[in-house]
């Protein structure tokens, strides 16, 4: 049974997936939307939803803890004074996945 097993592994060893999602969220951060496959940007939106309500509790901790999972200065100084306060008033759901049908090479399923 897969009860309480929310990771999505996406065929990578533990480090390779972290390091992917954060950059996927940095890239989100950057550039505010992300064109990926599908299973990439269901298992970035968890971690993007954090980022972003770590930025919106603001203070040293939070950015250092930020810092700690995204690993670029520039991005989580732009998630703190820029995407995160536009957020203020939202109490969740910051990101939305849309689905842009298949790739051309190998058919697989772009959001």
């Amino acid at each position: 049974m897969r009860h309480r097993k929310k990771t999505i592994k996406l065929g990578r060893t533990a480090a390779h997936r972290d390091t992917l999602l954060a950059s996927l969220v940095c890239n989100l951060v950057a550039a505010k939307r992300i064109t990926t496959t599908l299973p990439k940007a269901k298992a970035a939106r968890s971690l993007a939803e954090k980022m972003v309500t770590l930025g919106k509790r603001g203070g040293l901790f939070a950015f250092r803890r930020a810092l700690s999972v995204l690993h670029q200065a520039d991005a989580v100084k732009a998630l703190f004074e820029n995407v995160a306060p536009a957020f203020k008033d939202r109490a969740g759901g910051y990101t939305r996945i849309v689905r842009l049908g298949r790739r051309a090479s190998d058919s697989s399923e772009m959001a």
